[in-house]
């Protein structure tokens, strides 16, 4: 009954979050480069009536690329979105969506002017309720067709550049799946040729702010098909845990009793199909995924190559991992040393930050320990545990933005994989977003984390403390100031009293030997450092 009410008010809310605009998915916007669609509010392209937008030509940064991808032209994500649109929408102010329709993330109301912070919060403080219609809300997007989105079932140039669209529907959390599919996908060359070495969405400084921007999408969608505007993602807190705390059919379903990589009959999740996961199925056909069924979900919690990921990931290694002062470092992919986001992404060991490919820290870990679908990367967002973790992996990442307070300059401008610079539009969202655009503390974004609503001393600590690790750098030449300060302050003290004496007895009328009360008030001291 709840399902179906739920479809009910999908037919009479249009999400508006996705890849391909279906309004732009045809001959026309394709040989146009143009995808510049109308905001219903008043029928003008990218509501430019009402100073919402206006259709421009897209920016590209120019800044270089790292030597991870030695190839130009060959891929349709190269300067996204430029192969398929030159023209996108370009909105003002707080408008946001491929026509302006919506507001930013973290405004709302009729202009998009009313500020909003709602509160993701851990899955296990969520009453029976809430978890069930948590639960519930996954399977309807499972369930409900995209009114707004298509996704891409052929190259660019498999589509005859443009004038042979391919197209196909997909439902709403599908369409999620495919995206990060779509991002982390080889390069088809041709023949049986490709190119590994290449992700718009992992192994590179972007892998934070995509993944910040994708469930900020995903969660906003849930809030469209549902009508539930104050629905959050909710988080799965997995450090020190002995096992899959949610691997049980209370939640995100139990083990099968017969085989133990399928899950329990008795969760909604044993029923749904995975997409996307044969890469070397589409690699030899030099064909994209085409989101058909593919068989169950798989998981087996635990049984994974203990070599390589030996446990879940401990609280000391996450304080570790936010103790490292350095966003990005060195080439800025996975061999990245004393990087923040390599070592929370799980390249660089957790208690050196020394880059280890051969294992899995932090974020891979989860990955690698789920042991099934969660494990490859291009289909990993199949299982529906992925948004509880990768919800968690960014409060770490908010609370590195706490702590250091990074300005954004912080965040490589050139020279990082392809596709990871930050003025570089990410693959493969339209509408468009620049790496750099997240790399802010999520507040600004509208959203919050329970855990990190701490009270406000601690607020003031957090405050205090960059600047605090700034003095402790620059202590050997404050106490050098402070010293010659006192030498100055001596000698001029001793020049000021000898002259006072020289001129003692001559002009002692001159100078009141007390300042009254209200000339006191008047002066002003000032002290140069």
């Amino acid at each position: 009954m709840l399902l179906f009410a739920l479809a009910f008010l999908f037919v009479i809310l249009q999400p508006s979050t996705g890849q391909f605009p279906r309004v732009c998915a045809n001959v026309q916007s394709l040989l146009s480069k143009e995808c510049c669609p109308p905001w219903d509010g008043d029928g003008s392209p990218c509501g430019e009536l009402s100073s919402r937008g206006s259709c421009q030509n897209i920016l590209l940064s120019q800044a270089p690329l790292g030597p991870q991808f030695p190839f130009s032209g060959v891929d349709d994500r190269e300067d996204w979105p430029s192969v398929f649109y030159n023209r996108t929408c370009r909105c003002e102010g707080n408008f946001m969506g491929f026509n302006c329709g919506e507001c930013k993330f973290g405004f709302s109301g009729l202009n998009c002017t009313e500020r909003q912070v709602k509160t993701r919060r851990n899955i296990f403080q969520l009453t029976a309720s809430e978890k069930n219609k948590f639960l519930a809300y996954l399977n309807l997007a499972k369930n409900i067709p995209s009114q707004d989105y298509v996704i891409a079932t052929g190259t660019y140039t498999q589509m005859n550049n443009g004038s042979n669209p391919m197209f196909r529907d997909i439902n709403v959390y599908d369409l999620f799946v495919w995206m990060h599919y779509y991002a982390s996908r080889d390069t088809l060359l041709g023949g049986s040729n490709v190119w590994r070495d290449i992700d718009f969405a992992h192994e590179a400084p972007g892998f934070l702010p995509w993944h910040r921007v994708f469930l900020l999408m995903w969660e906003r969608q849930i809030q469209r098909i549902t009508g539930d505007e104050n629905f959050t993602i909710p988080y799965w807190d997995w450090r020190d845990a002995e096992d899959c705390e949610v691997c049980n059919d209370e939640y995100m379903g139990g083990r099968h009793p017969t085989n133990p990589n399928l899950l329990s009959p008795a969760s909604i999740f044993s029923s749904w199909q995975v997409i996307c996961t044969r890469s070397e199925e589409y690699n030899s056909q030099q064909a994209l995924c085409s989101a058909t069924s593919e068989g169950p979900i798989r998981r087996n919690p635990g049984n994974n190559d203990k070599s390589r990921t030996p446990r879940l990931p401990s609280s000391a290694e996450v304080e570790f991992c936010l103790s490292l002062t350095q966003y990005e470092s060195g080439t800025m992919d996975k061999m990245a040393n004393y990087s923040f986001r390599n070592t929370l992404e799980g390249f660089a060991d957790p208690q050196t930050a020394i880059s280890n490919p051969a294992q899995s820290g932090l974020h891979n870990a989860l990955h690698i320990y789920m042991n099934g679908s969660m494990s490859q990367v291009q289909g990993s967002a199949n299982d529906p545990i992925f948004v509880l973790h990768h919800a968690f992996v960014d409060s770490i990442f908010e609370r590195w933005l706490r702590r250091h307070r990074p300005m954004l300059e912080v965040y490589p401008a050139a020279n990082a994989p392809i596709g990871h610079n930050r003025e570089n539009y990410m693959v493969p969202f339209i509408p468009l977003y620049r790496n750099g655009e997240f790399f802010k503390p999520s507040r600004e974004l509208g959203y919050d984390y329970e855990y990190l609503q701490e009270p406000a001393l601690q607020s003031f600590q957090d405050f205090l403390t960059p600047y605090l690790q700034q003095a402790r750098q620059i202590w050997a030449w404050l106490v050098g100031a402070a010293v010659f300060g006192g030498i100055v302050t001596a000698v001029l003290t001793g020049l000021i009293r000898a002259c006072r004496k020289k001129k003692g007895g001559t002009s002692s009328e001159i100078q009141p030997l007390l300042i009254e009360s209200e000339d006191y008030n008047n002066i002003s001291y000032q002290s140069n450092f």
